[in-house]
């Protein structure tokens, strides 16, 4: 039987040990740092990825040899560099972002990083957006980190979109802890984006600080 202390839900994760972890996995350059730091410099919010999940982004869009990402919702563009320096010279990122100021800066920090000519900031709501991208499908991999009470459509129009094999991510599927909240809308949507993830990907909700669903398309039988 499991030592009380190891138990499901025990986290031994203080802020100096995210720190040192962080320092030590997740390296960062000039243009990283001026991505994070977008709230200090460009008045936008502070709600960018954590740094170790924006590392392991890159580590999953590598293994998979991901040529394709749609990215909804890019904010300053800190996740979007991480995704683009994960795609090879031919690859394309698409980040569909609905603020125009945080698009322009998106697109200022990924030239900086170099993507400038492997990154598309696509302006405006995000499955206005998914249409006009479409035709460049299958994709191979799909970020999705925009408002919470669009995922579970966010999540029914880019399934479709994926290649066999392709990745689904989501980030803050607990809801900031109101995922199981009856009258939220937002929480409602949630869950119906856990439901359909689940239903129609191979997945898992990772507990990162706010849950980081990972789903994956299986190749339909023969």
């Amino acid at each position: 039987m499991a030592n009380e202390d190891t138990r499901a839900g025990t986290s031994y994760a203080s802020d100096k040990i995210l720190d040192w972890t962080n320092e030590a996995h997740v390296k960062h350059d000039a243009a990283l740092d001026t991505a994070a730091r977008a709230h200090e410099t460009d008045g936008l919010p502070a709600i960018h990825l954590g740094p170790s999940e924006a590392k392991l982004l890159h580590l999953l869009a590598g293994m998979i040899g991901a040529k394709k990402i749609v990215e909804i919702g890019t904010l300053a563009g800190y996740s979007a560099i991480w995704l683009g320096r994960a795609l090879p010279e031919d690859g394309m990122l698409y980040c569909l972002e609905l603020d125009e100021h945080a698009a322009s800066v998106a697109r200022r920090n990924l030239e900086a990083a170099g993507l400038g000519d492997r990154s598309r900031v696509i302006v405006g709501p995000a499955l206005e957006s998914l249409k006009e991208i479409a035709a460049e499908a299958p994709f191979c991999m799909v970020f999705i980190d925009a408002d919470k009470a669009g995922y579970a459509e966010y999540a029914r129009q880019t399934i479709a979109l994926l290649r066999d094999g392709g990745l689904l991510v989501g980030d803050n599927c607990f809801l900031f802890g109101r995922l199981l909240d009856e009258g939220d809308p937002a929480a409602i949507s949630m869950r119906s984006f856990h439901q359909e993830v689940a239903y129609a990907l191979e997945s898992v909700c990772v507990p990162t600080p706010d849950g980081l669903v990972i789903g994956r398309k299986i190749p339909a039988a023969t």
